[in-house]
Order: structure tokens, then sequence, then C-alpha cells
């Protein structure tokens, strides 16, 4: 493991978390520590009796802890990790003990299981089966909410915001009996329209828009290019098995890991890892999701550059990717980014034209400043034309001190109008904000 301080800090869940790992990241606080080929392990004094047993796979940054926190990675993961970049030198050299080499045979065991998984032959008349019940399934619950969406239209959208819960709680739950767990995240997403501000009516109807071509892209599918067929079935929330896609041969880059943006529904973290791509100039997405009080994590430290293999998801647009193999990279690599913001609405609308559903897309643009106009913050070109930074944004000051009011390149993420920094260049380094 050869991360630095900073890209450990990147790893944190939450700016709380960050405060307290480096609060812990001092010998006084814990009573053994030690590394050992891929583990690194300590016991850190607690408020029990009992100190908190912390280890950590560095191989595949996996973390697990005896203490109660569900953040993941906990404060004692992430003060060990920063203690262990700081100073090498306290850590014992020798073999873990059995609560640390009863983890790794576990994780080992598990790695073995999943193997023989893949291994064992697939019954494809029963999948066959399976596959062809579920559509008839997702049929029928498409064919209800288009009746349903119709009706919203027949009747004004202006009576909308006063909605119930059970009007959206009763469709979601039908979309999830159809087995089209995408068709649900956008009935939540409906639910979600912020009503309380001014032009919340294009925003709910631009959700609308996207719901119908979906709806029609499903019942019209047979008539789709093989990619925009896979488009389409991944919205509806038809899976793809991602031993499959590592069978598949990927695109082998050198990436600069832009950022990790995380978001909870429930007791489930999805983290999404924004990447860009030094050769290829190609952008990634990397989903990872989290089951509270799950311990086994893929991690990606935002800022790092790693040269790795990707296989993207089948599309017409590849955003979504796996990472098939992957090491670090220990210095920085020239990145080249647009010039202005009209360069990203021009590639945004080229997209599209080829994918006509709204999502998110990562740019790198050459030179951004921050700004406060109007009581709001926002991002001006070298052309001065202006882009929304969203509302929930909490590092503004900190951008800004970064800039010192003179132009930075920065990478961002967003759509249409609003882009969030995820971070930028200073003195020729990449820093996350």
């Amino acid at each position: 493991m050869n991360l630095t301080e900073e890209q450990v800090l990147a790893l944190a869940p939450d700016e709380s978390s960050k405060k307290s790992g480096k609060e812990l990241a001092n010998a006084a606080k814990w009573v053994s520590r030690g590394t050992y080929q891929q583990a690194l392990w300590g016991e850190c004094k607690g408020s029990g009796s009992k100190p908190y047993q912390t280890q950590i796979d560095t191989a595949q940054l996996s973390f697990k802890c005896s203490c109660p926190s569900r953040k993941f990675p906990c404060k004692h993961g992430l003060g060990l990790m920063i203690l262990y970049t700081r100073d090498q030198t306290g850590f014992q050299q020798e073999v873990g003990p059995d609560w640390v080499q009863a983890w790794l045979g576990k994780r080992a065991e598990t790695a073995e299981k999943k193997a023989a998984k893949v291994d064992k032959p697939v019954d494809e008349a029963a999948q066959a089966k399976r596959l062809h019940a579920r559509h008839a399934k997702v049929t029928q619950g498409a064919e209800e909410l288009m009746l349903w969406m119709k009706d919203i239209l027949r009747n004004g959208i202006l009576t909308v915001p006063e909605k119930p819960y059970t009007f959206w709680e009763n469709m979601r739950k039908r979309m999830v009996d159809a087995q089209a767990n995408g068709l649900a995240n956008m009935v939540q997403q409906l639910e979600n329209t912020p009503f309380y501000q001014e032009g919340w009516q294009t925003v709910f109807l631009q959700q609308m828009v996207d719901i119908y071509l979906l709806l029609q892209g499903y019942k019209n599918i047979e008539q789709l290019s093989p990619a925009f067929q896979s488009d389409v079935l991944a919205r509806i929330g038809f899976t793809q098995s991602q031993d499959e896609l590592k069978n598949m041969p990927g695109v082998e880059d050198d990436w600069l890991v832009l950022a990790k943006t995380c978001t909870e529904d429930g007791n489930i973290t999805t983290e999404r890892f924004w990447l860009r791509g030094v050769n290829t100039g190609q952008y990634a997405m990397v989903l990872n999701f989290i089951v509270r009080g799950q311990v086994n994590s893929m991690l990606l430290a935002p800022g790092a550059f790693i040269h790795a293999e990707l296989v993207f998801y089948p599309s017409v647009l590849p955003l979504r990717a796996i990472v098939k193999s992957h090491t670090a990279l220990h210095r920085e690599l020239p990145i080249k980014g647009v010039q202005t913001w009209m360069d990203v609405a021009m590639a945004q609308t080229q997209a599209r034209e080829q994918y006509p559903f709204s999502q998110e897309a990562a740019f790198v643009v050459e030179a951004l400043t921050p700004l406060q106009f109007n009581n709001e913050w926002w991002l001006r070109d070298q052309n001065s034309n202006l882009m929304r930074i969203p509302s929930y944004f909490s590092a503004q000051w900190h951008l800004l001190a970064l800039s010192g009011g003179l132009p930075l390149k920065m990478a961002v993420v967003g759509k249409e109008d609003t882009y969030l920094p995820l971070g930028v260049w200073h003195q020729d380094k990449y820093i996350t904000v």
C-alpha cells in the first residue's frame, strides 16, 4: 500500500470521519499494531474495557473493525492507515493475531467459493424461462405506469405537489413487484421533485419525459440496436453479470481517479468513482454498493493515478465500467481538458443525440474561476460564461482559497446547467475538493 495521507483521507465517508481519523493517527492511541503480507492491523483504545480490533486488507483496500460505527471506512480504519503512511517503523513485521488470520482466511474462502460458482455450468433453459417470466411482469407493470402518467397529465400537474405519500408509494411498490427496480427509482425521483422551488414544473416534466422515452423504448425494444437495447434494459432494472463482463476485453490505460461521490438509500450506500483515462481521454464511472454493516468494499483512492483495465457495460455511450485489474502509479500524469462551457454543452448535445436519457457526465475544463453572484456560487470560464454550482456543495471557500481569484483547471460532474466541482490542479498537482 503506497497511498499518501491525502489519498487516505479522500476515502473517508464524511468530514467528521476525516477529523476523527486524523486524531486517531497517533501511536499512543493504539495498544498494538502490525503488518504482514497484505494485512494491516491494530488494536485501538476505546471507551470500553477491550480495544477495538481494526484490520485492513491492503491488497483490496477492504476494512473490518469491531467498533459499532456504521460508517465505512470507520475512523479507526482511517486512523490506522494514516498512521501507517506517516511512519511504518512502529508496525510489527510479523504474522498477525488469530482474529486477523481468521478474517483473511474467511476472505480467501469466500473468493474460492465465488470462483467455484463461476465455473458451475448454467442451466440455460431454466434461465431463459425465468427471463421470459420477468419480461412478462415488466411489460404489465410498464403498461400500468404509462396509464398512471397519462392520468397525471390529463388532470394537470399543478395539483401534483398536493398528492399524498401513498400516491407515489403505491406505484413505486408496484414497479418493485413488476421486477422493474429502475422504474421504481424513477417514480421515487418524481416524488422527490423540489416542489417548493420555482420552476419545479420543468424538472418534473423532464423526469416524466425520461420515463416515457424509456417505456416506449422497452415497448419497441426489438427495433433498437443491441447497444441501445442494453441501455434500455439496464435503466429498467435488468442487471448484467460482472463475471461475464470480466471475461470480455477491456480498455487498458493510465487512469486518474477524479473523485468519489456517495448517496444513501435506506441501508444501502452507493459509491460512484469517476475516472479519466490519460491516453484515451475516456471517462468512466465505477459503481460500488455497500450494505450497512458490510465490511467488504472496492475502494479507489480519489486523486490517485492507477494503471487499470476497465470493462465498460454495453451502451451506445459507454460510461459505467468495472475494474478488471489495476495497479497504483506513483507519479502525476498530464490530463488535457476542454476549453470552455460551450465545449461542454456541445459534447452533451452530441451525447443526447445518441443517448436520449438524462444522465450526469464528467469533464475536465482547462480554466474555471469560482465566484459568488446573486447569493449563488458559479464557475466562470475564460469566455466569462457561467455555470451554476449545486447548492449542496459545501467546499466553496476551500475552492476559492485554492483559486485565489485566478482560474484553475478543474474536474466537474453534472448535466444541463449545474456542475459539481470534483477536484482542481493546484501547483501541477491534482487535489480533490
